[in-house]
């Protein structure tokens, strides 16, 4: 978790952007996908000058991270250090269309658990932000990750988000340490059922989809 990533203005701010059609290239209402209740938009390219800040800030700490993952799975695949020059990797592999998005959630509104793969160019980290304030904008809507473990039940982790937090998670698997060597663990995320208001949240997927 990153605390206080934004500012509670900046939050306000971006959640606005959700009724500015201008800003993004598709929208997707869960229930129509069966993806769970309430629906998020995708930016459009040129992203706005915050979210694309994001995206280049916070992905040079992360490949190196993600490049350790990799090293510990014996995955020889290496990210490069500027988040640039990924994007012209997801380009070359036919992924041109960006995924950062809006998310927004009203009463009984919720998000299956899922895992956001676009394409064969992965990047196995993203960030969630959550832009609304627990107990003040919304009720319920907790963040939630579960984890398969081999031949083990599922643990499931509620991440207590406050407005302008943010939690990073691996999109689809993680390198874990058994008494056997490393081993991957899948992951899944999704958000509880909102019980009061309304929740806004921005996704900062690094690698784009076709």
């Amino acid at each position: 978790m990153i605390g206080s990533l934004l500012s509670r203005c900046e939050c306000q701010r971006i959640a606005r952007w959700y009724a500015d059609d201008s800003l993004f290239r598709t929208r997707v209402v869960m229930g129509s996908h069966g993806f769970g209740r309430g629906e998020y938009r995708y930016f459009a390219y040129p992203l706005p000058e915050r979210v694309a800040a994001l995206r280049a800030e916070l992905y040079p700490p992360l490949a190196a991270l993600a490049n350790r993952w990799n090293e510990e799975l014996r995955v020889a695949a290496r990210f490069p250090v500027a988040h640039e020059e990924f994007v012209a990797r997801c380009r070359a592999a036919g992924q041109t269309r960006p995924t950062p998005l809006l998310l927004q959630y009203g009463p009984g509104d919720y998000n299956c658990l899922h895992q956001d793969l676009y394409g064969e160019c992965v990047f196995p980290l993203q960030v969630a932000i959550l832009l609304s304030q627990p107990g003040e904008d919304f009720t319920g809507g907790e963040f939630v990750i579960t984890e398969q473990r081999p031949r083990m039940q599922s643990r499931a982790e509620v991440v207590p988000l406050r407005q302008g937090d943010a939690v990073i998670f691996a999109v689809h698997h993680r390198p874990v340490a058994g008494t056997r060597g490393v081993y991957r663990v899948n992951l899944r995320h999704g958000v509880s059922r909102v019980r009061t208001g309304h929740r806004h949240t921005l996704g900062v997927i690094f690698h784009d989809a076709r």
